[in-house]
């Protein structure tokens, strides 16, 4: 079996490539490299550079290599930069996934994984956020990601295909070849040991006012190893003549951590002084996002193997200090 891996050479795409190898599967990775990197593509996949607006290019690849599944994760993925460019994330996360769909179709390929978010329910009415929740985005990024979630329901009732969606919390961790790298850095953790390795001076909290025990956004950390089973999961099971054809889950650890308790952890872990400076909010930031995983577990088994918060830092930590400039350098520390 072939699966095409979309954004497989950014942080979970190239997770989910290497355990699909390693499960077996022949895995082309397809990537227009704006924001991944080619080191964190996993040996044993073929790397094919294109843009998913690119349809004639993308359906050539995928008859090329007959393609049996997709995992779809290329997208912008910043919450707060879709609040100042909304149009960037209408493109790249609801336009071009309406290509990749219609390119499915032609190409004959029904089973998909589709990458989703928690910001599809935006600032919930409960917690910890069960599947059947209302879905209100609060911020552009959000709301993209839920159009292609709403197209996917479409093409599964007239077309057929078969697809999971997984809404995803703050991806979190590192294995032993990838972590996180993004440029500009806008993810806690990774800022937090960037700061801890001397190359941020502070870290920035942005809001300190909200509904919360100590007045900062309350957040579910998992790591990224244990969202790549889920999606080696999701997808086995849409393979199953007797599965549902339309699979949607959250994927959480069911406990959500405060700005100031991330920080306070990284400062366990590292041994080093974080200065902080307080900011105003962000627009389109919930207070909490905690997700059931409930769900998930009881329909597909899946196990969370990495729950503990100090756990998941140690291993972004180890990461980080083998590459302390991300993918640009590598030292033998």
């Amino acid at each position: 079996m072939k699966i095409l891996v979309t954004g497989g050479a950014g942080y979970i795409g190239s997770v989910v490539a290497a355990d699909l190898i390693a499960a077996g599967r022949e895995v082309v990775v397809y990537d227009d490299l704006s924001s991944g990197h080619v080191r964190a593509v996993p040996k044993g996949t073929l790397l094919v550079r294109g843009d998913l607006g690119n349809r004639d290019f993308l359906k050539s690849v995928m008859r090329e290599h007959r393609i049996d599944g997709v995992m779809h994760f290329a997208a912008s993925i910043e919450a707060g930069e879709s609040m100042r460019m909304p149009e960037k994330y209408f493109r790249n996360n609801t336009a071009n996934t309406l290509a990749l769909l219609e390119t499915l179709l032609e190409c004959g390929v029904s089973r998909l994984v589709f990458s989703s978010t928690a910001a599809v329910y935006g600032d919930p009415e409960r917690t910890p956020i069960e599947e059947d929740d209302s879905l209100k985005p609060t911020n552009a990024y959000g709301e993209s990601k839920l159009l292609a979630e709403r197209m996917l329901v479409w093409f599964h009732r007239l077309h057929g295909l078969r697809y999971a969606s997984l809404r995803y919390f703050n991806a979190a961790g590192a294995t032993a070849d990838v972590g996180e790298d993004h440029s500009p850095e806008s993810h806690l953790i990774p800022i937090v040991l960037q700061a801890a390795l001397g190359q941020r001076k502070s870290v920035s909290i942005y809001g300190t006012d909200y509904p919360t025990p100590d007045g900062t956004c309350i957040r579910d950390y998992i790591h990224v190893s244990d969202l790549s089973t889920a999606h080696l999961q999701a997808f086995n099971r849409l393979g199953s003549d007797r599965a549902p054809e339309q699979l949607i889950y959250n994927l959480g650890s069911g406990h959500g951590f405060s700005v100031c308790e991330v920080i306070e952890a990284v400062r366990r872990v590292t041994g080093q002084p974080i200065q902080v400076e307080d900011c105003p909010r962000r627009s389109g930031d919930p207070p909490v996002l905690v997700a059931s995983s409930e769900k998930i577990k009881r329909e597909l088994h899946w196990v969370q193997r990495c729950s503990n918060l100090e756990e998941i830092i140690a291993s972004a930590w180890s990461w980080r200090r083998q590459y302390p400039r991300g993918y640009g350098e590598e030292t033998t520390q």
